[in-house]
């Protein structure tokens, strides 16, 4: 079996791994690629220079791309970019919603859900989606990500809702003004991140009940808005995402209070990704 490459693409970062036989060989980290906010040539120059030569000395049989973005309509455009990088005939692209299924379910029916700076979920019946309940972005859904933790976390703030002394401490902390808060909000791009990356704060000071109520109102949220339309009665469900990782505890209380079972809970799809070619 030749070697084989697997990314897990994000539009901050890829993380690029070289595997063999479930072994993983070689793995590094580039920028992100997506074909929603890249063009065909833009995505062709980041791996020509940053991807190819660090794979000029190994034998690469086929390469498995997954990334946000990725819908059917854009896989087109990330395989003819690595195509004219990488000279090799088996190439697939597929979202990032197909990584965490493929990573947490492989070839087993069950729900997979992403739970990062945003938030995804679907019914997997061990070979494609039979049912997805639209993430809608941080503004209209995305419950129990990093991005809605941080919206409830700075509104709750500006509108004295929190302890006292933890609107303080969270303005300090993070050099924040409710001026600077909107203006990261309403004008700068990619605010998601921004609200995203408040969300360790809540973890630091979860035992404060202000904090917790955030984190148990949004997983709440996520499981009744979205895994509770899927078949979770006899299915698992799975997550991937650094929340889910990091705040493991305090999901799996809520899905307990839910009646479901939780199975395998990854920081990274890349782990499940190796295992999950490994047994072709």
């Amino acid at each position: 079996m030749k070697e084989i490459l697997i990314a897990d693409s994000g539009a901050t970062k890829t993380d690029w791994c070289v595997a063999k036989n479930g072994e993983i060989l070689f793995r590094f980290t580039g920028k992100g690629i997506s074909p929603v906010y890249q063009s065909e040539d833009e995505i062709a120059e980041e791996i020509q220079k940053n991807v190819q030569p660090r794979l000029s000395n190994r034998s690469i049989g086929a390469v498995y791309f997954y990334g946000s973005g990725c819908i059917p309509e854009k896989t087109v455009v990330v395989r003819s970019a690595i195509r004219r990088s990488l000279p090799i005939e088996t190439i697939e692209v597929y979202s990032d919603l197909i990584a965490a299924a493929h990573a947490l379910c492989g070839r087993e029916a069950g729900i997979a859900c992403i739970l990062g700076t945003g938030s995804n979920s679907c019914e997997w019946d061990g070979e494609k989606i039979v049912k997805h309940v639209p993430p809608l972005g941080f503004i209209l859904g995305d419950e129990g990500s990093g991005a809605v933790l941080g919206k409830l976390l700075v509104s709750d703030a500006l509108k004295n809702q929190l302890s006292p002394g933890l609107k303080e401490k969270l303005l300090e902390q993070y050099g924040l003004t409710q001026a600077i808060i909107i203006d990261r909000v309403y004008k700068q791009p990619f605010p998601s991140r921004f609200l995203a990356s408040l969300s360790p704060f809540i973890l630091e000071n979860i035992d404060d009940p202000t904090t917790r109520h955030i984190v148990d109102k949004s997983f709440s949220d996520f499981f009744e808005r979205n895994v509770m339309q899927y078949n979770y009665q006899e299915n698992k469900v799975n997550f991937v995402g650094s929340i889910a990782f990091y705040y493991i505890d305090y999901l799996k209380s809520i899905a307990t209070e839910k009646g479901m079972r939780l199975g395998t809970i990854y920081a990274s799809p890349m782990e499940g990704l190796v295992k999950y070619y490994a047994s072709f």
